[in-house]
């Protein structure tokens, strides 16, 4: 059966099961690259929580180039999905083309925008004069590797677009199990501290990129991969572009909110804080990235069948997500909740350090059990191609909520540090029942047109 005709025709369970669970490795096998060079970090002798404060100001670096990735990556296999339920083939090998010019365009303007202007922006994103050394030692090696970390995430979403799913996921294994031993040979073998962590990086995902292009060039892919298509197509870019503006807006947005937020702990606690915060948004991310892979599983199955105007399993499938994203959450939770301790003193176990990471990641991760049901309600109407309504959902758990909380809760009700993470668990509440009302009015409207076309044609 072809994979098209799995879209169409396979249970909904099974499909989700099939693209999902290599998404999810895949997105936790991501999400390591960032949460294990801040162990390493952490755990170097003498200034591990000076080190890891001032990887936590480079994070809305690293979230914005993030977002970039996604704009184009997520954008591209959403596309090519849409593409293919709509039995446009040629048009959706195109897009791998048009995909990978893009990351290598964005990729190079990120890297000279961000070692021409470092210091200026590492000190508004909330460097001291103690942690600058340790921002700047880091971020200009993830500058200069930029552009295989956006070829590497654009050419893995769309091979899983392409129908291959587990080599997605191998692929991203074995670029993280590269990053684990390069950290650990160059961090504490070699002595490069700091910046051994983040050569490691490049180099694993110039791993990585190396892989998703040999996908292409040996020609094993099932859509064809031409030269032609590196030249920019304007309606297929912009297609990319709308579509991948949602989750762009996401990552862009945690970047507002992580400069807010890194000013506001300055001022309100010490760099042990901003530590802090960057070792809670690691666990956070770590709990969040199954919920990403399900989202990931998810959208080529929702978006062939929305262009197929087969909607009803659409919904079954954003529906069943949302079930599946919940019970996981709720497990995390739980672990959260009951040893936090442990959790923390991977990171860094000086006792100030671990005294504030584990009162604030107690608060700041509390809505945990919620959040499904607005990432994956937010997912759906992504992946339905209504970009202006996903970008409103994106935006608003992290920005419209969550950033006006971070500076009004520490300053109007005087809980200083404490509102920093009161802020998060507010912000999720608000943005969940926002989201299940649009969620809920959409899909009533679909029903009512169904039913309508259905007595007309009777």
């Amino acid at each position: 059966m072809s994979t098209q005709e799995l879209l169409a025709k396979e249970k909904i369970g099974k499909l989700l099961l099939k693209y999902s669970v290599p998404a999810i490795v895949g997105m936790i096998v991501n999400a390591l690259y960032n949460v294990v060079d801040r162990i390493f970090i952490g755990n170097i002798k003498g200034i591990g929580s000076l080190a890891i404060a001032g990887v936590g100001v480079t994070m809305p670096i690293t979230t914005i180039i993030l977002g970039f990735a996604m704009l184009v990556g997520v954008g591209a296999t959403t596309t090519i999905s849409i593409k293919l339920g709509q039995g446009k083939k040629e048009e959706a090998s195109k897009v791998i083309g048009n995909a990978i010019t893009l990351a290598i365009i964005i990729s190079i303007i990120l890297t000279i925008l961000g070692l021409a202007f470092g210091d200026i922006i590492l000190i508004r994103f909330g460097a001291s004069a103690e942690t600058l050394y340790y921002a700047k030692a880091y971020i200009n090696i993830i500058l200069l590797g930029t552009i295989f970390n956006m070829v590497a995430f654009a050419l893995n979403n769309t091979i899983r677009g392409d129908g291959n799913p587990k080599l997605a996921a191998m692929i991203m294994i074995i670029g993280c199990v590269t990053n684990i031993i390069l950290d650990a040979v160059l961090i504490f073998i070699f002595n490069m501290g700091i910046q051994g962590a983040a050569i490691a990086t490049v180099i694993s995902q110039l791993v990585t990129a190396i892989i998703g292009t040999l996908y292409y060039i040996r020609g094993k892919s099932n859509l064809r991969f031409y030269k032609s298509s590196l030249k920019l197509d304007k309606k297929i870019t912009m297609k990319i572009l709308s579509i991948g503006a949602a989750p762009f807006a996401m990552q862009i947005a945690a970047s507002f909110v992580q400069i807010i937020s890194n000013n506001v702990l300055k001022t309100y606690g010490t760099d042990l804080a901003i530590g802090a915060m960057a070792t809670i948004s690691s666990v956070s991310l770590m709990c969040l990235m199954p919920i990403f892979g399900i989202n990931q599983g998810a959208q080529p199955i929702i978006g062939f069948n929305y262009g197929a105007k087969q909607e009803k399993r659409a919904q079954e499938a954003f529906k069943l997500s949302a079930k599946v994203a919940t019970i996981i959450l709720v497990i995390a939770f739980i672990i959260v909740q009951l040893f936090p301790e442990a959790i923390i003193g991977i990171f860094n176990k000086d006792p100030k350090f671990m005294d504030i990471s584990i009162k604030g990641m107690r608060i700041y991760l509390l809505m945990l059990p919620i959040v499904g049901i607005s990432i994956t309600g937010s997912n759906y109407i992504q992946s339905i191609g209504e970009a202006k309504t996903a970008m409103f959902l994106s935006l608003l758990r992290q920005v419209i909520l969550l950033a006006p909380f971070i500076i009004i809760l520490p300053r109007v009700f005087n809980l200083g540090l404490d509102g920093v993470w009161i802020a998060q668990p507010v912000s999720d509440i608000l943005s969940t029942t926002i989201t299940v009302f649009i969620l809920a009015k959409h899909m009533k409207i679909k029903e009512e047109v169904s039913e309508v076309l259905f007595e007309e044609a009777n």
